[in-house]
Order: C-alpha cells, then structure tokens, then sequence
C-alpha cells in the first residue's frame, strides 16, 4: 500500500478556535488507525515543533495513509503561552467523561516544583470549541487509537499496556504507566477509556526542542509509517 510524501500532504480545517484560528489536522487517507495529537496544552509548544519536524522528514520514507495527524489541538493556547484555551479553560480537563467538574483543577508551574495554579475546566462538559471540534473529529473517524504527545513527566502512560504504548516506552526508555499518579477529571484519556478507546499518552521528559527532536523524532518517524501497528 503506498505511503505519502511530504509532498503530497493537505492538511484540512475540523474546527475553529476561541480566537477564530483554523484547526488544522492531516487526515487519514484510508481507515484511520491511529491519530496522533499534539499541543494539548499551549504551554508544551515542544510536542507541536517535534510533532512537526517527524513529519517533514519522512519526505523519503513516507506516511501510512491509516495515520492521522493533529499538529496543534489548542493554537490560541500556544500563541498566549498558556495551558489552557483563550478562555483559560484546560482543554484536558474539559471532556465529556464521567468524571468532569465544573470545579477548576490546579496545575503545577514546574514538573519538580510544588507551586500550582488553578485551571478552568469549562462551563459544562465539552464547552470549548477546540473541545468539541476534536470530539467531532473522533467520532465522524473512529481511530482505533490515539497517541497524545505531552510534556514533561517523562513516562508513556498507557493504562492498556498496548503493543505501541510498551514500544515506545521501551525505545524511549521511559517507564511505562497506567496513571500519572492524580486524578484527571475530565481529561480525554478518561474520557475515552469510557469509550474502549485506546489512548496513550507520550509525556516527554523536560528537554529542549533540539534534544527533544534527536531523541523523538526518529520514533515518531516509525510510527508515522505504520510499520509497529
């Protein structure tokens, strides 16, 4: 089956943001099999900047046509250098799980610090346009996993302990996890292990882009062709 080139990419709008930028993603060609994530939180422009480089540099090996790519779910987040939306809202925090408050969660400023900050969660489940644009999107192509890519707890968390989560964990050299250690209400890991939907997070440890890039992108790139999946 052929792969795309770089070349052939043509990435579509799902959605608009808060502040009226497009959502972008690279649909899958065929029967979407895994859709990969990143940019969750505009705070972690390093999974959108690595996300990106993975993809430009198949150029000659190609991408599965069964993949799907979301560059950057939450741009006006990463524009404001925030982690939630324009509006301050979570985006992890905002999924319609059962387990969603309307209560606002905290967040740390640094991995190996205790200082938090508190965070909206929404006014209701799946508020955000980013939100909803995304959830439509998981629905109208049913993947048959999602792989986000976070920053900076440096583990794989995957609950299911899935061929690709315990590859990646194992070539990374990052522990894998079933839970990052508190609750996530309303996250979409939560959210969508209510739905039997595979989803696993690729927390990267707290590294620059050009670390971060020798030492992801040669595995986002293997991925990316489909060939572990």
């Amino acid at each position: 089956m052929a792969k795309r080139t770089t070349i052939d990419l043509l990435l579509i709008e799902y959605g608009r943001s808060v502040l009226d930028a497009p959502l972008l993603w690279l649909p899958c060609a065929e029967k979407c099999r895994l859709l990969i994530i990143a940019g969750v939180h505009g705070e972690e422009p390093e999974t959108t900047v690595t996300l990106s480089r993975a993809v430009r540099s198949c150029q000659g090996d190609g991408i599965s046509p069964h993949v799907g790519v979301i560059f950057c779910a939450n741009p006006d987040g990463v524009a404001l250098g925030t982690r939630g939306n324009a509006n301050g809202v979570d985006l992890n925090r905002n999924f319609p799980s059962s387990n969603w408050q309307s209560e606002p969660t905290t967040c740390r400023w640094h991995a190996d610090e205790g200082e938090v900050q508190e965070i909206g969660t929404g006014s209701s489940a799946g508020s955000e346009p980013e939100s909803q644009a995304l959830l439509s999107l998981l629905r109208e192509n049913a993947p048959d996993q999602v792989l986000t890519l976070h920053g900076p707890l440096a583990c794989v968390d995957d609950p299911l302990r899935s061929p690709l989560g315990s590859w990646i964990a194992a070539q990374s050299g990052l522990p894998l996890v079933g839970d990052i250690g508190y609750a996530t209400p309303g996250s979409m890991g939560t959210w969508a292990a209510e739905r039997d939907l595979p989803w696993i997070t690729w927390e990267f440890p707290p590294h620059g882009i050009e670390p971060l890039s020798k030492s992801c992108v040669p595995l986002l790139k293997v991925i990316l062709s489909g060939d572990i999946f």
